[in-house]
């Protein structure tokens, strides 16, 4: 079996190679990148060890697709993944737009002609902000709790964001893509008669993880604490409080091998929520915590600033993934952040080279 890995030199992609590889005999990968990433270059040796071909090459790009040779599955991890890409200093829309759905489509379009499966990596962040900004939440000593008291919107459970949740706009322009590239998916294999899975992915997150606060923030207050760079909260009147799940691509992985294994099994569901749930969840003030235990105390600067996107609670409700692939996470956050923090100690000038 053949499968195509799209932004193969990114966390997320270089760490499913790997675990593919680790896995899986009977499996041969090609893959792609375009290396626009900062760090990007440094997974790149490995994956032309782990792929039968390696193409330097941009999905935006037609012509670059003639040069990739025909696959049973693609596995699509190539994105701008920041809820901040395309407004004021984190480029422009059309930027944003060329990555995340004209680069969709060009994918789409390959599958077609080869006739391949396709697995869209997307993101909590397809949500709809406004009920989510809204949602009854508590204040416990660290961090928010959902109010299970309280009238929740469809879609809401104490267990976090289904699936069923609203995806109506706004969700953001990096969401909207994200949106647009799922509904494109499922069009294509409806119409063309190829396997297509969606994994709405909460939060990843792992060492080797590039260091940006809005594209990895676990693996960002990491690093950032131990050198003693200046942190803040910002939003949650700077108490931190926010709240996030967290999971590692190597879990990501294996559940990925499942749904390849599938087919297009009609019984299984087509669009997933994947994280660690509830349990794998943790506020910023929990993670400066951790930090503090880890690395000694330091304080933390509360800001005023608000941020459109900024949500208090994002959670996501795993429960479908789980029941109907026969999937679990099996890395917890401890695990997870212990991970990096022991990247970290090994590579103090990380986030110099990757942000």
């Amino acid at each position: 079996m053949k499968i195509l890995i799209t932004g193969i030199c990114g966390f997320a992609g270089s760490q499913i190679a790997r675990r593919i590889k680790a896995i899986r005999d009977d499996v041969q990968l090609i893959g792609l990148d375009n290396f626009i990433r900062a760090g990007s270059e440094l997974n790149r040796r490995a994956a032309e060890q782990l792929c039968e071909t390696f193409l330097h090459a941009d999905i935006r790009r037609d012509d670059d697709w003639d040069s990739v040779p025909d696959v049973d599955w693609v596995i699509d991890c190539a994105a701008l993944p920041s809820v901040l890409a395309g407004t004021d200093g984190h480029g422009s829309p059309r930027q944003l737009i060329g990555h995340n759905l004209i680069g969709t489509l060009n994918l789409l379009e390959y599958c077609r002609r080869s006739d391949a499966g396709v697995i869209l990596l997307s993101t909590s962040r397809v949500y709809s902000i406004r009920p989510l900004a809204a949602l009854p939440l508590i204040e416990s000593t660290d961090r928010y709790q959902l109010d299970a008291s309280q009238t929740l919107p469809a879609g809401i459970s104490p267990e976090g964001i289904a699936e069923s949740f609203s995806t109506s706009p706004p969700v953001s322009l990096y969401g909207a893509t994200k949106v647009a590239s799922e509904t494109l998916a499922l069009e294509y294999g409806q119409s063309f008669g190829f396997p297509v899975r969606v994994n709405r992915c909460g939060v990843l997150a792992g060492a080797g993880q590039f260091g940006r606060a809005d594209q990895g923030i676990f693996s960002f207050w990491i690093h950032s604490h131990r050198a003693k760079r200046p942190l803040r909260y910002i939003g949650c009147r700077g108490t931190g409080f926010q709240v996030r799940d967290c999971l590692h691509p190597i879990d990501v992985a294996d559940l990925l091998l499942k749904q390849i294994d599938a087919g297009s099994d009609p019984n299984k569901p087509l669009i997933n929520n994947v994280s660690g749930g509830l349990e794998s969840s943790r506020s910023l003030c929990q993670l400066t915590h951790w930090c503090d235990r880890r690395f000694g105390e330091r304080s933390v600067a509360g800001s005023d600033e608000v941020r459109p996107f900024d949500l208090p609670w994002i959670v996501l409700d795993s429960s479908l993934a789980r029941s109907c692939w026969n999937w679990s996470p099996k890395r917890t956050t401890d695990m997870i952040l212990e991970e990096i923090a022991e990247f970290a100690s090994r590579s103090p000038d990380w986030l110099e080279i990757s942000s």
